[in-house]
């Protein structure tokens, strides 16, 4: 007998878009996001992306289903579920560029290790950095792994691959204090509130330009949404939620600022664009008010990513209590340490000096250059 097409249901429950169809006689449901970040457009693609395996007479994946369509169909309409935006984007994007391009019709059964590890090497030659080599290392991992839990392969090709040796990993700049400095100097009021927001604050350029006055208290800042794409959406983790403490002269700025802004009303952007209804848009505030500015000093390198990862870094030379910084930046404390604080050549230097000033007969037997 035909099977039915199903075009399911889609309804709002306690703010978030609840999905409903039937499968095997049986009546389904699954919790799609929050009505305030996911558009019904998007529910309703989630919810056609559901249907379509029942839809179009698929039974259970097998090895001999292609890549691509595993992936379509029942890999990245899962991890939607637990992404954030920012994240699905990024990783679709990855995904569709490189494996879908060169895997995408291939089996799921007539991959192995030694050629999912070549290929990973042959993406050191095409000049990926590091960091995407190790994040499609992670795709192919997450994407078998699952194959393996749909009963659609025994054993997953991808469980001991590893990032290449010869993987190239960019340098991770600071900025020094002069530096710091020299950017305060150049830039207009506008930009040199946000730069001090990220340099003095340390908070991200989405939390930043997401800002309304509602969210500006007497002594803090209260990080509730950030923009991606020019959305709102709702902070990048949980501990990303949180109180940004202000310095005084942050303070002074913020209430200068208030003074010339287009309205102050609590709803109102801290930073709008030219007609006050949207907030400006990061990429195009870099390109015309940032970068030519910041290029005529040699900062051009400064970017907003750096001006945090300074922060982290700054804070440090400093020796305040790193849990205090990871509060502040909105991450655990092991990425704060680990991953944004860089620490300066001078401040090494100076721990150096002071380790070699407790070795026993260090001085003395000191050659002079």
């Amino acid at each position: 007998m035909r099977k039915r097409h199903q075009k399911g249901s889609l309804t709002k429950v306690n703010g978030r878009w609840v999905a409903q169809w039937r499968e095997d006689g049986q009546r389904r449901k699954r919790r799609l996001g929050l009505v305030a970040v996911l558009t019904k457009a998007e529910a309703m693609k989630q919810l056609e992306e559901l249907l379509a395996p029942i839809n179009q007479g698929a039974g259970s994946p097998s090895s001999a289903e292609p890549l691509g369509r595993f992936i379509e169909l029942v890999m990245l309409p899962f991890y939607r579920r637990k992404w954030k935006r920012s994240t699905t984007v990024t990783c679709e994007s990855r995904i569709r560029k490189h494996l879908l391009a060169k895997f995408g019709s291939r089996p799921l059964g007539s991959f192995d290790r030694v050629e999912l590890q070549d290929w990973l090497e042959s993406k050191v030659e095409e000049g990926l950095s590091h960091s995407t080599i190790d994040h499609l290392r992670w795709d192919l991992s997450q994407i078998f792994k699952m194959a393996v839990a749909e009963g659609c392969i025994s054993r997953s090709p991808a469980t001991l691959l590893f990032t290449p040796r010869a993987a190239i990993t960019a340098p991770k700049r600071r900025m020094s204090l002069e530096e710091v400095n020299l950017c305060f100097e150049v830039l207009d009021e506008r930009e040199r509130l946000i730069a001090m927001l990220a340099l003095t604050a340390g908070m991200r350029p989405g939390e930043i330009l997401a800002l309304q006055w509602e969210h500006i208290q007497p002594n803090h800042i209260e990080v509730v949404q950030r923009i991606y794409h020019q959305e709102i959406d709702t902070p990048k983790t949980k501990h990303s939620v949180r109180s940004v403490a202000l310095s005084p002269v942050l303070k002074v700025s913020l209430e200068s600022w208030r003074e010339v802004a287009l309205s102050d009303d609590p709803e109102a952007w801290v930073f709008p664009s030219e007609h006050g209804r949207t907030s400006v848009i990061a990429e195009n505030i870099w390109r015309r008010n940032f970068l030519p500015r910041l290029k005529a000093v040699g900062l051009e390198w400064a970017t907003f990513l750096v001006m945090r990862r300074t922060h982290a870094s700054l804070m440090r030379d400093l020796d305040v209590d790193p849990k205090l910084v990871a509060d502040q930046l909105g991450h655990t404390l092991d990425v704060s340490l680990n991953v944004y604080a860089k620490s300066g050549l001078a401040r090494r230097g100076e721990a150096l000096a002071l380790l070699e000033s407790r070795l026993k007969g260090a001085q003395t037997n000191a050659t002079p250059i």
